[in-house]
């Protein structure tokens, strides 16, 4: 994922809100909308030559995993982009991340700490360049997720060529250096960001990355704990961040 050029420039956070504005969130339940994100990955992956080898679906198990959550972001209300996030635990380690680098995530599971692994990110590719800011509005479920589950570290699988950004913009420090993936059949390595430091320090830069705890809740908590699923939901950054919202105790 390129840094964009605007990074350090004050208007990038404008442009973020700006942007956040017109994205809707939806939560990943039936069996129609898995086969538009199955597509969706597809096309984003072909694109940039990234497809698992001898991939015949781009749905799999995982997706169906009980601690899994599959979004779909939409920017008026076009499907533009796609993640899965799992909530990992010492009691419950399925994630992809695990498949990859077993030792260094069981070591962290085994020390006692709870995750948030991103993966399956994907932009659609005629969007990729028109809407710049929609790969950092995709991954702001990453953090939002950290804090509804309370988790101590974010991981992030990528491409080394993407290390940059993790870096700068989530405070990610290396777990496990570039190797190649044989599934993949290109190099891969592990990044873990702190989930407090994400609060302290992204959050404030950036307010785009804050939400309302109401929020955190219709994307998390399970379609059991309301009478219906909520189609979409729409992000409250620009209502958390007012300084006397009571999310504001989030970055302290």
């Amino acid at each position: 994922m390129p840094i964009d050029k605007s990074f350090s420039d004050g208007n990038f956070s404008a442009k973020l809100l700006s942007t956040l504005d017109h994205v809707e969130y939806r939560r990943i339940e039936s069996n129609e909308d898995f086969e538009e994100i199955a597509r969706l990955r597809y096309k984003a992956y072909k694109t940039h030559n990234v497809l698992p080898v001898a991939a015949t679906k781009l749905i799999d198990e995982i997706d169906f995993d009980k601690n899994a959550h599959v979004f779909g972001v939409y920017y008026d209300e076009e499907l533009v982009s796609t993640i899965r996030l799992h909530h990992v635990t010492p009691e419950h380690r399925v994630c992809q991340s695990i498949s990859i680098f077993p030792e260094a995530v069981n070591g962290l599971l085994d020390a006692g700490m709870t995750l948030i692994d991103s993966a399956r990110f994907a932009i659609a590719p005629e969007y990729a360049s028109e809407l710049s800011a929609m790969p950092y509005l995709t991954v702001r479920l990453t953090p939002v997720a950290a804090i509804y589950f309370d988790a101590d570290r974010v991981l992030q699988p990528i491409r080394p060529a993407h290390a940059a950004f993790y870096r700068r913009f989530f405070y990610a420090q290396p777990v496990v250096p570039p190797r190649r993936i044989p599934q993949y059949d290109f190099d891969l390595m592990l990044l873990a960001s702190q989930t407090r430091e994400l609060r302290s320090k992204m959050m404030k830069r950036f307010p785009a990355f804050q939400s309302e705890a109401y929020e955190r809740r219709l994307l998390f908590a399970r379609s059991s704990n309301f009478d219906t699923a909520p189609l979409t939901i729409l992000p409250t950054a620009r209502i958390a961040g007012r300084p006397n919202s009571p999310e504001m105790s989030y970055l302290t």
